[in-house]
């Protein structure tokens, strides 16, 4: 590792874990489990502090809505252990595109491929 890499690690958490986040995992954290993406979890010996390490970018809406739970306390339980019930018209989890190019774009967007559709039902307002 570089002496930039192991700099930007020490002061910045967008890159991943800081290097107190690691130290303190390294010393306190005990782990739990990971999910689909590789993000890993982690809680300390009386579950009283629950955390995550981000495999790559970190970005909230990356943790899907089981591990949210036991993440925020509100199910003392694993998803690993007793997963959450879904319904059969539930979507995947999917992360938080906005900004991207795979953000949503309705009918019509200019952000659409081919540009906006000529329009038969609108007439635009012009000042007299």
């Amino acid at each position: 590792m570089s002496i930039l890499s192991t700099l930007l690690r020490a002061v910045t958490w967008w890159n991943g874990q800081t290097l107190n986040t690691q130290l303190f995992t390294a010393r306190k954290g005990i782990k739990v489990g990971d999910d689909d993406q590789g993000n890993v979890y982690y809680h300390n010996a009386d579950d009283s502090k629950r955390w995550v390490i981000f495999n790559g970018e970190v970005e909230a809406s990356r943790i899907n809505a089981d591990w949210h739970g036991w993440l925020h306390h509100t199910y003392d339980e694993l998803p690993t252990e007793q997963p959450l019930v879904h319904k059969d018209w539930e979507k995947p989890h999917q992360e938080n595109l906005t900004g991207t190019p795979m953000a949503y774009a309705p009918q019509g967007s200019i952000r659409q491929a081919g540009g906006p559709k000529e329009r038969s039902d609108y007439e635009a307002w012009v000042p007299e």
